[in-house]
């Protein structure tokens, strides 16, 4: 069922809804980054002003080099999560493109509003981050399994986040979350399948949509099943 849920997704990436949703998610953080650059530099380049060090001469070119290279480091950390908030307001048409071409004999979806939405993505990214920071201490400690650690928990958070996503559509929250902890385990292992994507630079960027719409498939399956139950 993940399997298939997922192929049905990727086989829709070309349906401009998504592409709409993934080109907004990539130029937002794109530009964030670029800021983020110029804003360093700005700060920095107040610091270090006039100075001068020997057999190198002034240091701005320097340490706008360095600043580069650090945002682009930065970047491979941080451009999965803030590219996921961004999108993850509107992925609502994601879940929304995957029905009218799958389900389309489905009744209009609840309407989860603005408010809701920027709630819920404002927390998982904090959750997110929070997280990702706590484990950088396991990465460290137990090095030959910090790739395992990551897959299990990020595909343990985007799992439950996605899942939601597509669930408090067609359900009332709470109907949705104890969906969600009936079919835990199925709904983790999707989630690992999400997180492996994102340790391959560009590919990772379309994630949350594809995310979104493999889980939409996920929570129609798992909710016919409990329908039939």
């Amino acid at each position: 069922m993940i399997f298939n849920a997922f192929f049905a997704a990727l086989g829709q990436m070309g349906d401009r809804r998504f592409q709409g949703v993934l080109w907004l998610g990539i130029g937002v953080t794109l530009a964030l980054l670029i800021g983020a650059f110029y804003l360093l530099s700005w700060i920095v380049g107040g610091w270090i002003e006039g100075v001068t060090l020997p057999f190198i001469g002034d240091v701005d070119t320097l340490a706008n080099a360095g600043l580069a290279v650090l945002v682009m480091v930065a970047s491979i950390f941080l451009m999965v999560p803030v590219a996921s908030a961004v999108s993850g307001i509107f992925l609502d048409y994601v879940a929304q493109a995957v029905e009218d071409k799958n389900y389309p004999n489905l009744p209009p979806a609840r309407d989860v509003g603005m408010g809701e939405t920027l709630k819920d993505t404002i927390n998982f990214l904090g959750i997110l981050l929070a997280a990702n920071i706590f484990a950088l201490v396991l990465y460290l400690l137990f090095a030959p399994f910090a790739p395992f650690i990551f897959w299990g928990l990020n595909g343990f958070l985007l799992g439950r986040e996605y899942f939601m996503v597509a669930a408090i559509r067609r359900l009332p929250r709470l109907e949705a979350k104890a969906l969600r902890a009936r079919n835990m385990l199925t709904i983790w292992a999707a989630g690992v399948l999400m997180v492996i994507p994102l340790t391959i630079p560009v590919i990772n960027l379309i994630v949350p949509v594809l995310g979104a719409a493999t889980f939409t498939h996920v929570f129609h399956a798992l909710n016919d099943k409990a329908a039939t139950a």
